[in-house]
């Protein structure tokens, strides 16, 4: 059974930074890929990076790109979105989710992903 467990979210003053965390388990190999996504409300829902275990591959959004970081711990199986110099328009709820499929690159669109986790909170204060 796949589980993807979200924390780290919460409230923060612009420019600062927040490191969010997703506890994966139920997987029996290294050949799925994580992804982060957030919805702001009345938004649809966004990617915003993305991260291959088969070959470490890594997607970044225009948004994301240069200010978030996604990682792993493969000890403990533990992804990770450190997210900097955060803005208001950063505010949203944040999920991690699963894609078991194989792809060359990994995908920014919530339609690939099959598991998701319940989603943490982020609110960035101006």
């Amino acid at each position: 059974q796949v589980q993807l467990v979200e924390s780290g979210g919460g409230l923060v003053q612009a420019g600062g930074s927040l490191r969010l965390s997703c506890r994966v388990s139920g997987f029996n190999e290294d050949l799925y890929i994580i992804g982060w996504f957030r919805q702001a409300p009345g938004k649809e829902r966004e990617g915003v990076s993305a991260i291959s275990t088969r070959d470490g591959g890594i997607s970044n959004s225009d948004t994301s790109a240069g200010r978030f970081n996604i990682s792993r711990d493969k000890a403990t199986n533990t992804f990770y979105l450190q997210m900097n110099n955060l803005r208001p328009d950063d505010t949203a709820v944040y999920s991690c989710a699963a894609d078991w499929r194989w792809r060359a690159t990994p995908g920014l669109a919530p339609e690939l992903y099959d598991y998701w986790g319940q989603g943490t909170q982020v609110t960035v204060s101006s």
